[in-house]
């Protein structure tokens, strides 16, 4: 199988073929840079490789990209660009996690804000933190969603991609563990195909502290994604998801491209496709579209 080489960033004023040769002679691989080609001018580039990278060289490529705040990723040659999307939204697409934001809001942030980094991290079942978060706001005001909305913040890129993709003929879903009532909001302005989450129960302009069974989880995320592989007519491996979380480690590892956007720890050892330096441009470039192509706004 051939395979390419991506370097990319968004911290850093310039990647160079020279620093992609650098990072590429510490794993061992002596690259032609003559076949490098620019997709950003000094931000990314792509080179095809002479040899197959394993774990271990793929582990070096990474330590020293990362001393120089570029993200190294490998991909195969041949089918990087995805005719499916599907994407987190908290600290994925926006920037924030949208009940922490709440729950700040709230005054409880002191209460939830540790239960979201133990669940995030794998560290706790995910129905189960979810179920212990929202019991604390039971019979707070539903005027929470409306004031965390008004503080949304997109991560850099995120319009950039669901747009480029969707110009391309790709179709784009934002799955999240969040709600619905915050995610249709975000996905109408990034412009998703649509989107899916949990319902948040409210009543009389009061929230409930829970929402309607069945919870979407990790699980849930990795059926949509079969699902809509099936309802387009495409295999796993035409589909890229992005996110950041334990949860969504199962749909990362089903697709195609499966990529931990500054991802938790357990992301970051077991999912191969990183993006610890680059916005979420990083995935057009995965997929070898070049700045020319963007679509933004």
């Amino acid at each position: 199988m051939h395979q390419t080489a991506v370097f990319s960033s968004s911290t850093r004023g310039s990647v160079t073929a020279e620093i992609a040769s650098g990072i590429l002679g510490a794993a061992g691989i002596d690259a032609d840079l003559a076949a490098v080609r620019v997709l950003d001018e000094a931000h990314a580039l792509d080179l095809p490789l002479p040899e197959t990278v394993d774990v271990d060289g793929m582990a070096t490529l990474r330590a020293r990209g990362d001393l120089q705040g570029i993200d190294a990723n490998i991909v195969p040659s041949e089918g990087r660009r995805k005719q499916l999307l599907i994407a987190d939204m908290d600290s994925t697409v926006i920037t924030s996690e949208s009940l922490d934001d709440m729950a700040r809001l709230a005054g409880i942030a002191d209460d939830i804000l540790p239960i979201t980094t133990r669940a995030m991290r794998g560290e706790l079942d995910f129905e189960q933190a979810l179920d212990a978060r929202l019991a604390l706001f039971a019979g707070k005001p539903a005027s929470l969603v409306d004031e965390a909305l008004a503080e949304v913040e997109f991560s850099g890129g995120a319009t950039t991609l669901v747009r480029t993709m969707r110009a391309a003929g790709a179709s784009c879903y934002l799955v999240s563990g969040g709600f619905t009532v915050i995610t249709a909001p975000v996905a109408e302005r990034c412009g998703f195909t649509g989107t899916h989450a949990n319902h948040l129960e409210i009543e009389g302009g009061k929230l409930l502290g829970k929402v309607r069974k069945p919870v979407l989880d990790s699980g849930a995320k990795a059926r949509y994604l079969a699902h809509y592989c099936a309802e387009l007519g495409i295999a796993p491996a035409e589909a890229a998801c992005i996110g950041d979380g334990a949860n969504d480690l199962d749909m990362l590892e089903a697709a195609g491209f499966g990529v931990a956007f500054h991802g938790k720890p357990l992301l970051r050892e077991n999912i191969p496709l990183q993006l610890n330096h680059t916005d979420l441009t990083g995935l057009l470039y995965l997929q070898g579209y070049t700045a020319d192509a963007f679509i933004s706004g």
